[in-house]
């Protein structure tokens, strides 16, 4: 299936590793204030118990560090909730355990699961914070890939068939009138048959080489007259418009490539302790 290079300055990354990423976006900023005040602790428990077990203290300060983290300021009405909450999920775990969950196989396993992903988000929040990227940085990836996008973006449409005789017949077609967004209809890339064929705008540099050099050849309304061999198989190219590329601003992707060169040294990081681990296969697993 034909596939090109999404454009690079609209990255956006969603995991874990991108939560690591997001804490740690301000770390090369001057130290200042918390925006948080740590909870106080107190030294008799004020916490209400349930079945005779005290809500623990320190689960309560942490749900509410968390809130005001979040932007909620820390009222009566916010404590109450997060007590609320606490008093509800330790009446709910009390009756789990009453049921023996705590002793069922899978429970344990997700709890080990949970415990295990904690970690990882603690390790890679403190690698983040203490491995910042500076705005030199993160101008430098700007600049680096504008010059990657060129002057011009084209507008183009393409129908990708298996075999060279096949696009040759829907050029014969296609020389005697047809409509290329109803031959489209016939293209293996199932992301712009629906389309007529149409991958929107962008830079030759999205494209694989063949098909980049093929498309900047053609005028407006053209479409190329041989088939366009590539490692997809052989497409037939049209070029609607070209027009000058209009990079976003740095301001407005600078955040989308600041979390970009953090996942770039996050996978260096993991490829790294990889590397250093010793796992050992099993001997079924390595036949």
């Amino acid at each position: 299936m034909f596939s090109y290079k999404l454009r690079i300055l609209a990255i956006s990354i969603g995991s874990m590793l991108t939560l690591a990423s997001c804490n740690a976006q301000d770390a090369n900023k001057p130290a200042a204030a918390p925006a948080v005040a740590p909870v106080a602790a107190s030294s008799t428990s004020t916490m209400p118990t349930v079945n005779g077990k005290t809500i623990s203290q320190a689960h309560f300060d942490f749900l509410l560090k968390q809130s005001q983290m979040q932007g909620q300021p820390d009222t009566p009405a916010l404590r109450k909730n997060i007590l609320d909450k606490l008093v509800i999920e330790e009446i709910i775990s009390q009756e789990a355990v009453n049921k023996g969950f705590d002793k069922s196989a899978d429970v344990l396993t997700q709890l080990d699961l949970a415990r295990q992903g904690i970690l990882i988000r603690a390790y890679l929040q403190d690698y983040v914070k203490n491995n910042a990227i500076s705005d030199n940085d993160v101008k430098a990836e700007y600049e680096k890939i504008k010059s990657q996008m060129g002057d011009k973006e084209y507008h183009a449409r393409h129908i990708l068939v298996d075999k060279e005789a096949e696009a040759k017949e829907i050029i014969a077609k296609l020389k005697k009138g047809e409509k290329f967004e109803k031959l489209a209809e016939k293209s293996k890339d199932p992301g712009s048959k629906a389309s007529g064929g149409d991958l929107g705008w962008a830079a030759p540099a999205n494209f694989v080489p063949e098909f980049s050099a093929a498309m900047t050849k053609l005028h407006k309304g053209q479409y190329t007259t041989e088939p366009v061999k590539s490692q997809f198989g052989y497409h037939i190219i049209k070029l609607e418009d070209v027009r000058p590329v209009q990079a976003p601003p740095f301001d407005e992707v600078k955040q989308n490539l600041l979390q970009r060169l953090q996942q770039q040294q996050i996978d260096k990081a993991i490829s790294d302790l990889r590397a250093k681990a010793k796992v050992e296969e099993p001997a079924a697993a390595a036949k």
